[in-house]
């Protein structure tokens, strides 16, 4: 008897699955079933699992490929596994290629290709709580979001749109999702819009997936003037849609536990914050070659406001800009200076010039003190006046971070507003503000 062992959540059970559990069966005789606990997920970084584990193990049963279901609880039992049943072939989705190779000293590992397009009839009309979503724009971040989407149960990634049909292509070809030359027909297929195209086109897009009737997921800065953030929030309420800006530290447990503590009265009264997020940059990218909408402000300045507007508010006394410029007019190292009634805060970001990058809260009673990578919050500090008094504080950060944003933003479609705490519509109002005031400085630069 040949016997097979796979792995998986099996939330929101789906046609994708049933197809890999029959695959999964037809490579032997005797197929085992190992369904993980939500607990081991989170361990793995998998976020929102939906279903309870034994419906999601009675799932499995039914499709009737399934000879034995086993739970999976912990790292490392994969191995025991294939010893204790003595396994003939492993077996999980093409997603893993690579993860599990060290299975073939003790087995044959084979990895099955992925469901493309899983959103089906049969899927939507036995469970319309997977979300298609569809990504326009094929740069770095929209590579990052790719694989974050697969650790985030609920949604499913249809399908990519971008007018540079090649780019568009080839990344559909590495995602193994469709690429779609038409806007309309991309918008047909998906219930979501994911906007990772350069930041001038993010307006326009916005409107157009809204008046498409499709929520929207779109990267940092958003828009760039006010008025606009003002009009595509407007709509969006109207058609009662979700609109959210993915700044991903917003959505990340360290740093929302950063920003309680900060709150919790246990320094005192805030009276300065000092954020800082600086990266040597290829001088050859977009960042520092396009001379209207590039630079390290558009590029990071939503990160380092971030914690200042969170802190101190939105109703700021006066903003001062100051920029370290390449030859081109760029902008490679930029403070901003917002000023508050009861505090003063600095935000400083750059692209060309290397600083430490860290955030500061300074109290009445203390001070907190996250080192660099602050914007992926995993280690902070409480100090006192006493120096032996620290407070240290640990949180997970789990891959790009994305995840989160994609959760919450989830859980807010699926009608949860316990997340919009995180970033609020009139923070990213406020954002778009601070942008604008920024070009309009650049433009007199120039």
């Amino acid at each position: 008897m040949k016997k097979v062992i796979t792995y998986g959540t099996f939330d929101l059970f789906h046609e994708g699955h049933y197809r890999l559990l029959q695959r999964a069966k037809a490579l032997g005789d005797y197929l085992i079933v190992g369904v993980t606990t939500e607990a081991y997920d989170k361990t793995r970084g998998k976020l929102n699992v939906v279903d309870p584990l034994m419906t999601r193990i009675e799932n499995v049963r039914k499709t009737g490929f399934a000879d034995e279901v086993i739970i999976e609880e912990s790292r490392g039992q994969k191995f025991s596994d294939v010893k204790k049943y003595g396994i003939d072939i492993f077996t999980v989705g093409s997603d893993w290629t690579g993860e599990f190779d060290y299975l073939k000293d003790y087995c044959e590992v084979v990895y099955l290709e992925r469901t493309k397009n899983i959103s089906s009839t049969m899927l939507r009309e036995k469970n319309s709580r997977i979300q298609r979503i569809g990504i326009i724009g094929t740069g770095r971040i929209a590579e990052r979001f790719v694989p974050e989407v697969k650790l985030v149960s609920g949604v499913s990634t249809q399908g990519v749109y971008n007018p540079h049909r090649q780019s568009a292509k080839k990344f559909a070809e590495k995602w193994k999702i469709d690429a779609y030359e038409d806007l309309e027909d991309f918008y047909a297929a998906v219930d979501i819009v994911y906007i990772a195209s350069p930041h001038e086109t993010h307006y326009a897009y916005i409107k157009s997936a809204l008046q498409h009737n499709k929520h929207v997921l779109c990267e940092k800065p958003m828009v760039l003037v006010r008025a606009q953030a003002e009009e595509v929030f407007r709509e969006a309420k109207k058609r009662g849609l979700i609109l959210f800006e993915g700044i991903k530290t917003a959505y990340c447990p360290g740093f929302n536990k950063l920003i309680g503590i900060a709150c919790s009265g246990i320094i005192g009264s805030i009276r300065n914050v000092e954020a800082c997020f600086t990266k040597i940059e290829d001088p050859e990218r977009r960042e520092l070659t396009d001379t209207v909408y590039g630079g390290s402000f558009t590029e990071m300045g939503s990160y380092i406001m971030l914690p200042i507007l969170k802190l101190f508010g939105e109703n700021f006394k006066d903003v001062r800009f100051d920029a370290i410029r390449a030859e081109n007019g760029i902008d490679l190292f930029t403070r901003i200076s917002l000023n508050y009634p009861n505090g003063i805060s600095t935000g400083t970001c750059g692209l060309g010039v290397k600083s430490e990058g860290r955030l500061l809260i300074a109290g009445t009673k203390g001070y907190i003190i996250a080192e660099a990578p602050w914007w992926k919050t995993t280690y902070f500090e409480v100090h006192y006046e006493n120096p032996l008094e620290v407070e240290k504080y640990t949180e997970r950060f789990l891959g790009d971070g994305l995840r989160y944003e994609i959760s919450d933003f989830l859980s807010m479609i699926n009608g949860n507003s316990s997340s919009e705490f995180k970033l609020t519509r009139s923070e990213s109002v406020v954002m778009a503000q601070l942008m604008e005031q920024f070009l309009e400085m650049e433009n007199r630069n120039v």
